[in-house]
Order: C-alpha cells, then sequence, then structure tokens
C-alpha cells in the first residue's frame, strides 16, 4: 500500500510538471500606462471689445482648467527610481503596529536589519562578523564582552546614535525575559561609543545571542522611558514573578509608537501602508544608506496563495515561501530561477502530552515508525523538503561536527517499520476497534486532530499527509487548517491535539535548537518562549541514561568557554532527545525561494557558500542587499 500511494503521489507530479510545461507562453509586452489630470494653466486669448463706440480686438492673459492623458511611470523602477519587490507577511494597522519588539509588530523579520539593525551580521561558511552598528568586538576577559559601536550615525529622527541605545535595548529584552539574561548580569557603557556584556561565566555561545541578527538595536527616543523603569525594577530587587514586573510588561506589549525610528537604510512609509503592500524608502540619514543599491523596496503582503501569483507576473523579486512542488515547477518553467538555501530546521509533529496517549514516549515511538518521512518531504516540498535520518533534535547537516561516532551509530532512524509500531503498541496492552481503528490501554478509540498553518502550502500538505498516513495504519487522524497568525498562539496556549510546528534553530550551535525543540511551545518548564501551557512537557525526564534534566543541560551545553564540554553534553541531548521524542521531526526544509531576475542582478551562482546563511536565520538576501551584491537591472531606475 505503501508503495502504490508513492507512485500515485508521483505520477501526480509529473502530471503537473506537464502541465504546467504546456501553460501558455508567457511573452514580453509594452503597455503605457496614463491617466487623465486635470490643471490650472495660463493662456493668451483675442477678446473683442466695444471702446467708446468703437470695436477693439486686443489679446489678454487669463488662467483656465485643462484636462489632458498624461503617461504615468510604471511601477518596477522606472522614472529614475529603482527597487527591490519582496514578499513578507504582516499585519496591516489598525492592529500591526511599530513596537517591533512585540506580537503584530511590522518589522517584517528577515528584512528588519535594514531598518533597525543587529551589531553585526554572522557570515557561516567563513564564521565572520560583517560591522553593522558595531564596528568591531573583543573578550576583554573570560567574562567581559567589550563592543565598539559606530560613531557619528543619527537616527531617522535626528537624534544621535550611542551606547545608550544598546543599554535601552537589552533593558527591554530583560523586561522580556529573553534568553541572553540567563547568561548575563549587566550591561555597561565604557563610553558614548562602546558597552561591555558582563556575563555570569564563560560561554561559546554568547556573541550569537547578542551581536547577531537575532537582536535589533532599537531608539532609546522611542523606548528608552520603558528601559528606565526596568531598570528601576531590577534596582529594588524585583523580578519578573513580581506583580510591579508584570504590570510594567503588560503596559509595554500595549505601547504603540507613532512611528518606526530607524538607524538602517530604509524607513517603513506609514502613509504607503496598505492590505496588500507597502514601501520602505531609502534612509538617506543612514550611515548605511550608500551600501545597498536600491532606492526603495516594496514589500507585498500575504502567505503563499497570495505571493504565487504575484511571482508568476514577476512583480515580486525574490520570495521564501514554502512553494509547492507544481508552483515551483511552474516558476521553472516559466524561466524564474529557484535557489536552495538550507533553513537547519523544518516541520514537527507536536503533541499535547495532557492527552492520552501521547505523554508516553513508547507511543510517540511507534508513530515515529509509522509516518514515511521521505514521502511526507517530497509530497510538502518536492526537492527541498529533506528527511531527518539522524533524529537527534538538531539539524543533520550540523550533526556531523557535533555528534561523536558512537553517538551517532547509538541513534535510532526510525525508518518506517509498521510491524515495529503494531509490536510496540500490543506491547502497551493497545488493541483494534473492529474497524481496525486502534484502541488505547483503556479501551478509548484513538481518533485525534492534527492542526497546521492554513496559509503554510508546505506545513498543510505535510500534515495532510501525516494525517493519510496514520489514519491508513489506524490512528484516525483529521487535519484542519488554521490561519497562520492564530496557530502558534492556539498552540502555545495548549489548544491543540497533535500540530505542525517548527523544530531545530537556524544557528550553528545545537543548543539554540534544543532550545526550541524543549521550550519555545512548552509551559512545562524551563526557559519557556511560549505564554500558557503549550505542549506541556516536563523538562526533567527518566531515560535510559537516568533522569535528566533537559532545560539545564540545554543551558550548559551553550555555557562555558570548553567546546570539548559542550559536545559531551550535546551528545547526551542528542540520545535523549532520540529516545523521547518530544515532537517528531518530519523533515528539514530547504528554501526553493523564486529570484526573479527582471529587475535585479547580482544573484551568486549556485552553490555558493553565502547560501549557507539560509532564508531566514541570517539570511543571505539581507547580507546581498547590505553588502551591494544585488543591484539594479538594466531598466529599472537606471
Amino acid at each position: 500500500m505503501k508503495n502504490k500511494r508513492f507512485l500515485l503521489i508521483v505520477f501526480a507530479l509529473v502530471a503537473g510538471l506537464v502541465l504546467a510545461a504546456c501553460q501558455p507562453q508567457v511573452v514580453e509586452v509594452t503597455r503605457v500606462i496614463t491617466e487623465t489630470v486635470t490643471e490650472t494653466v495660463t493662456e493668451e486669448v483675442e477678446v473683442t471689445r466695444v471702446v467708446e463706440g468703437e470695436i477693439v480686438t486686443e489679446t489678454i492673459t487669463q488662467e483656465v482648467e485643462v484636462t489632458r492623458v498624461v503617461e504615468v511611470p510604471s511601477e518596477g523602477g522606472s522614472g529614475g527610481v529603482s527597487e527591490f519587490h519582496t514578499a513578507w507577511p504582516y499585519t496591516p494597522p489598525p492592529a500591526g503596529h511599530f513596537n517591533t519588539f512585540v506580537s503584530d509588530g511590522m518589522g517584517l523579520s528577515i528584512y528588519q536589519p535594514l531598518m533597525e539593525p543587529s551589531l553585526f551580521f554572522y557570515v557561516w561558511h567563513d564564521q565572520s562578523w560583517m560591522p553593522m552598528a558595531g564596528d568591531s568586538w573583543e573578550w576583554v576577559d573570560d567574562s567581559t564582552l567589550r563592543v565598539k559601536l559606530h560613531e557619528g550615525a543619527v537616527w531617522s529622527d535626528g537624534s544621535d546614535f550611542t551606547a545608550q541605545d544598546v543599554l535601552d535595548t537589552f533593558a527591554i529584552r530583560r523586561l522580556l525575559s529573553s534568553s541572553e539574561w540567563n547568561f548575563m548580569t549587566d550591561i555597561v557603557a565604557v563610553d558614548d561609543h562602546t558597552v561591555d556584556f558582563i556575563l555570569t561565566g564563560p560561554s561559546t555561545t554568547f556573541a550569537r545571542r547578542v551581536l547577531s541578527r537575532a537582536v535589533s538595536i532599537r531608539a532609546s527616543s522611542v523606548y528608552g522611558d520603558f528601559a528606565q523603569r526596568t531598570r528601576d525594577l531590577v534596582d529594588q530587587g524585583l523580578t519578573s514573578d513580581s506583580d510591579e514586573w508584570s504590570a510594567l510588561l503588560q503596559e509595554f506589549n500595549a505601547f504603540r509608537p507613532e512611528d518606526m525610528v530607524v538607524l538602517g537604510p530604509f524607513k517603513i512609509d506609514p502613509a504607503s501602508i496598505t492590505e496588500s503592500q507597502m514601501i520602505l524608502n531609502k534612509n538617506e540619514s543612514s550611515f548605511m544608506a550608500d551600501w545597498v543599491k536600491f532606492d526603495r523596496i516594496v514589500n507585498y503582503n500575504g502567505e503563499t496563495p497570495d505571493v504565487t501569483p504575484l511571482v508568476l507576473a514577476r512583480e515580486v523579486d525574490y520570495a521564501t515561501h514554502g512553494f509547492p512542488p507544481a508552483t515551483e515547477a511552474q516558476f521553472i518553467a516559466d524561466g524564474t530561477r529557484i535557489i536552495r538555501g538550507p533553513l537547519y530546521t523544518g516541520p514537527a509533529l507536536y503533541f499535547n502530552m495532557t492527552i492520552h496517549p501521547f505523554e508516553m514516549p513508547e507511543f510517540r515511538q511507534a508513530m515515529a515508525y509509522v509516518i514515511d518521512r521521505d514521502e511526507n518531504g517530497f509530497v510538502s516540498l518536492g526537492e527541498s523538503g529533506k528527511r531527518q535520518v539522524m533524529m537527534s533534535g538538531f539539524a543533520d547537516s550540523v550533526a556531523g561536527t557535533w555528534l561523536t561516532d558512537d553517538t551517532k551509530a547509538a541513534l535510532n532512524h526510525y525508518d518506517v517499520d509498521l510491524a515495529k509500531a503494531e509490536e510496540i503498541l500490543t506491547g502497551l496492552g493497545f488493541s483494534r476497534d473492529s474497524d481496525g481503528v486502534w484502541m488505547d490501554d483503556t479501551g478509548a478509540r484513538m481518533e485525534f486532530d492534527l492542526t497546521a498553518p492554513a496559509e503554510f502550502a508546505d506545513w498543510s500538505a505535510a500534515a495532510e499527509n501525516v494525517a493519510e498516513q496514520l489514519t491508513s495504519f489506524g490512528i484516525a487522524t483529521t487535519f484542519r487548517g488554521v490561519n497562520f497568525q492564530q496557530h502558534p498562539t492556539d498552540v502555545r496556549a495548549g489548544a491543540f491535539e497533535m500540530a505542525i510546528r517548527d523544530w531545530g534553530a537556524a544557528n550553528p550551535h545545537p543548543s539554540f535548537a534544543y532550545t526550541t525543540d524543549f521550550t519555545s511551545y512548552n509551559g512545562g518548564g524551563g526557559e519557556a518562549v511560549t505564554e500558557g501551557a503549550g505542549m506541556s512537557w516536563p523538562l526533567v525526564q527518566q531515560t535510559s541514561m537516568g533522569e535528566l534534566d533537559l532545560n539545564q543541560l540545554t543551558i550548559d551545553a551553550g555555557n562555558g568557554g570548553d567546546e570539548a564540554a559542550q559536545k559531551e553534553i550535546i551528545n547526551q541531548l542528542a540520545l535523549a532527545y532520540n529516545e523521547l521524542l518530544p515532537q517528531i521531526p518530519l523533515w528539514e526544509r530547504y528554501g526553493n525561494n523564486p529570484a526573479s531576475q527582471v529587475r535585479v542582478a547580482g544573484w551568486p551562482a549556485d552553490g555558493d557558500p553565502i547560501y549557507n546563511n539560509g532564508p531566514y536565520g541570517d539570511p543571505f538576501v539581507t547580507y546581498l542587499l547590505l553588502t551591494g551584491t544585488l543591484y539594479p537591472a538594466p531598466g529599472n531606475g537606471n
């Protein structure tokens, strides 16, 4: 049955390719766009008058309104304005706003460094740090990280960029309980353009936590009051458990600045924001303005269904959405280039551990044996959905650097084995009902709901396929799509049975991946990003290695200056994850990012090491824009 279903899927995809290739030929057309303009002009006219009984003809000057048809410069960079067209979803006002620290802030994620830059930008292939708001950094001692800031820079509101902006940014992040505060005790200004991060102890991961794109620096002119009030609470000895802290946090979450004050080379034009698009104009006052070669960015709103026709129409120059295989085939047939960079993460099957029997690791193991992850990745994303083999909790492409040969040999790959799954379930006292549906050890039929973001085409396809495979095995599963903005809220609130959310992290150090795996959607303890019960999975677990505190191990894996000691902990975490499977990683996503070359030139060739940065974590497109590698093609404002 499995092979038959897989052949049907392959046949459907091949048919899609043929249909895409048979689409009507796309030809370039030239259109003249016009509009009617009414304006006042001055003109001379002859008039005839009777003066003292005589007829007199004379010329006079008068203002008259005239209507004429004029040609309008088309969008896309003509008329001397060069444009880069992006696509990233945002919530428009009034729900969308300019507090980029909190939900619905219009920071535009991977493009935020173009407005609110980080201190540096990390380049994966040579492990270098490109200066941005920071000029240089060094370790003063084992627990003091010093950063020299760019001097002479100004924010878009005219205020100077100083150390105070950095101090205030991290004070707000302390209010929000951001992860770096588990590793540091303070941040102090040495002078107007130098700051010291004071650590609790040595850490090889700390630079990644505070210097990279993970932290955008914000303006004190906007956030300084909240930052000072946070420091006041700290000076009083209050913590996040106090009522005063909670009250300030609630007030900050409701804070809505009138505008986004930026340091980077682009700034959102508030008047341009609509339901469908916004414009980011060049911020000429930025010290980074000359780095980029485009005059403005046009960002289109929406998820995959909204963006697909725009890509096909060549209105979007680059998009990171997860496009289905048939759509990707149509892009290729249309001559659009596809860039595949690793994401080091992907979709996973999450469980609400308050629902029996999801809390049983043996049951989760049985489900892993049922799901054909090769099939799931291929159906969902074609060549860009690559099954995770090691099932260690972080990407296989990184695992080789961290895991010993003994650990790799001990890891269970969970290759498809329906007989093994059946053996595990019967060993737990489960049995099948008369219609073949499994019943648990209490006699309850195993019938579950599986949700995924409806607008994420790849995750929705993965969820549908998982539901089909589980149902075929006798675990009746119904897929239900949920709005992509609502879905993470539901999961973090524990309002789900099974769900598709992300695993791993786009970071070269595995401790960041385990933070996602164990805490991002879990109210069960630890440094939880979630607000609410989440998957309700306790982080102190019994394993074949004994009782483990997974939260403390994750923190320890990123602490200290001894990488060999960190590797030992990471190998322990990999074995524990592989045994416990708090979620089932389905596959690692590689980008299938369309890059139209109509308005934009300069994309590096396939295989260029900059693509190791991936589309999201340290996004290569942001680097390519900031370094001027991408530039306007002929006809785009030139």
